[in-house]
């Protein structure tokens, strides 16, 4: 998951139109692989073992394709500053554009504890011997220390600006992410043709679906590819996007897919399925594999560079998913009091509501029975609030093609009619049936009383989902910036005067001129006073 800045609405004027740097096929690729790639959610697929091919394949069929060419529809259509939104709010109306920027924010707000954890896991595997790592690893108190002290530390470094925390995140995603990975793979292959024994267990490809609990476990690999709705938007800076986009996108789910694949089984060649441990295992796998050649050593090395990766990845993201949904509020939906920026154009006010939710979700390690479960339980609760931001943007994308039919389309899913349904169609699909499976206690993992496991689940599912829309509700004149809010091009049932629902009359070629964006700007902010008076939606 990446950073919102590009959420930000424009603050330039509309008249000036800098020229676009064109992003080749080869850049593209790279994008969608940096931004998707991630060694943390390894080992919940190693206890699969072969069977790991087949999630991994079924997941980018029904979620990372589909989902990726919907986006760049969006994003090459919609090429206005907003993002997703842009593409809801054009599709619903405001209420439900705002409260999809919510969701995108709150996914990475209930992403950091469950990262941090895995950072204080692999903290802890720095020392020696590996038996007091796992006592550490395992300490609750230890952990809870680790997150709030590193999530807080990175927070006060936020209100300094991004320059330094953007280093830090090169060097964490190179020598953290990348190397790593490159390396377990390296090990993984070297440990196979050595003829060392190997502990997988799953000999079929396709596994028993009549063991939901299982199985459980599987629904955490649509997470592990989220992130596309902020490539997308990159995708009208392409030459010939209908084109240059398809070839990357599947040359990066084959990059993606073949890394995901090599990897968890390199770590289930060393860790017997029943001892794969959701933070630990990784770290264990590395311990293992350069014992197998005589450098135990090596793997603690390996856990501070993972460690290190982790910290830098935190504190970019930091003040990343505050950016998009700050900007959108500036036009009339957070309190005034939490937009103010300091000297370096940081938002502290929304940094310390959002350390604040990160504390409280923190806590969760106090009442479920073990750092594994309080983990699984934050990657369960971010994937639900994930997919529900899915959804809506597969159903904006249902409703535009069907109200505005005739507007310009720089990508276009192939297929017609045909292809709108079936894209759309196995997308939601797999998105409900991966939401479905997060309410189910993995039975892989103690998670306490199956009761419990759900309702922290479901409440904060709910809650989350429930928030933006109070604040939406209670939204005042007084919280829209003027200016701001006129920087930000209008939507264009806006322009056209008519209601989202509402199919458009515009021509393709159809392009509003500067006096219908300035009446258009007029009666927004009038009925946008009004509206926030009565309560009622636009």
């Amino acid at each position: 998951m990446a950073s919102t800045d590009s959420n930000k609405p424009s603050t330039q004027p509309k008249a000036s139109k800098p020229a676009k740097a064109l992003i080749s096929t080869g850049a593209m690729t790279v994008m969608i692989i940096t931004t998707v790639v991630s060694l943390r959610g390894l080992p919940s697929q190693a206890e699969f073992g072969i069977q790991s091919i087949f999630y991994y394949l079924f997941a980018a069929i029904v979620f990372l394709i589909p989902f990726s060419m919907v986006c760049a529809e969006l994003a090459s259509t919609y090429t206005h500053s907003g993002g997703l939104y842009r593409w809801v709010s054009e599709a619903f109306g405001t209420r439900w554009g705002w409260s999809a920027m919510y969701l995108e924010w709150q996914t990475l707000v209930i992403w950091f504890p469950a990262v941090l954890m895995f950072a204080a896991v692999s903290l802890a595997y720095i020392f020696w011997p590996e038996s007091f790592d796992a006592r550490l690893a395992s300490n609750k108190l230890y952990t809870l220390l680790i997150v709030l002290g590193v999530y807080w530390f990175c927070n006060f470094m936020a209100f300094r600006g991004m320059k330094s925390s953007k280093i830090l995140s090169t060097l964490g995603g190179l020598f953290g992410t990348i190397v790593p990975g490159a390396i377990l793979i390296v090990l993984g292959v070297a440990y196979y043709a050595m003829g060392k024994p190997i502990m997988l267990t799953h000999e079929s490809f396709f596994p028993d679906f009549t063991k939901i609990g299982t199985i459980v476990l599987a629904a955490s690999i649509f997470l592990f590819y989220g992130g596309m709705e902020m490539n997308a938007v990159h995708v009208q800076n392409m030459k010939n996007p209908a084109r240059q986009f398809p070839r990357a996108m599947f040359l990066a789910v084959a990059v993606i897919v073949l890394l995901f694949v090599f990897a968890t089984l390199a770590i289930g060649f060393v860790v017997p399925a029943k001892d794969i441990n959701l933070l630990a295992s990784l770290l264990v796998a590395y311990d293992d594999l350069w014992a197998s050649i005589g450098v135990p050593w090596l793997g603690n090395v390996m856990a501070l560079l993972i460690t290190f990766g982790v910290i830098g990845q935190v504190s970019v993201i930091i003040a990343g998913p505050s950016t998009g949904l700050v900007a959108v509020g500036e036009s009339g939906y957070l309190p005034r009091s939490l937009q103010r920026v300091n000297s370096r154009g940081v938002n502290k006010p929304i940094l310390y509501v959002q350390a604040i939710f990160v504390s409280m979700l923190a806590l969760v390690l106090v009442v479920l029975p073990s750092v594994e479960s309080a983990y699984q339980v934050m990657s369960q609760m971010a994937t639900v609030i994930y997919l529900i931001l899915v959804l809506m943007i597969y159903f904006a994308f249902l409703r535009l093609r069907h109200t505005q039919p005739q507007k310009r389309r720089g990508f276009r899913v192939p297929g017609g009619k045909f292809g709108e349904y079936i894209v759309a169609g196995v997308g939601i699909l797999g998105a409900v049936v991966a939401m479905v499976l997060s309410f189910i206690p993995p039975s892989q993992i103690a998670t306490g009383s199956p009761v419990v496991y759900v309702l922290i689940i479901l409440i904060g599912a709910v809650v989350f989902f429930c928030v933006p829309l109070i604040v939406y509700a209670c939204r005042k004149p007084s919280w829209r910036d003027a200016k701001v809010a006129s920087d930000f091009y209008p939507f264009d049932w806006q322009i056209e005067n008519r209601k989202p629902s509402e199919v458009s009359k515009w021509s393709a070629d159809f392009t509003p001129t500067a006096q219908d964006l300035a009446e258009t700007e007029e009666r927004v902010a009038k009925e946008f006073n009004e509206n926030a008076q009565s309560g009622k939606p636009m």
